[in-house]
């Protein structure tokens, strides 16, 4: 296993510190189980444009009648 040195705020690792305790692990433990956690999200750019995509989309879509669209569905269905 790897070992690396880093910096922190003393508070920070003060908090890090009190969950790693209250959570019976160690604080490698804690700041591992953390970057695994922060690398499985999806990246921030990426939704925020997947977001302007969709409203781009909402807004070409213009005015419509929900219960219609529901109505046409079920009916597909059939």
């Amino acid at each position: 296993m790897s070992k690396v040195m880093v910096s922190l705020p003393e508070e920070l690792l003060q908090e890090i510190d009190e969950v790693a305790r209250q959570r019976s692990m160690s604080r490698s433990a804690l700041l591992a189980a953390a970057a695994r956690r922060e690398i499985a999200r999806p990246n921030p750019a990426d939704v925020d444009d997947a977001i302007i995509r969709s409203e781009q989309r909402f807004r070409a879509a213009g005015r419509f009648e929900a219960a219609n669209l529901v109505r046409r569905d079920r009916d597909s269905r059939r």
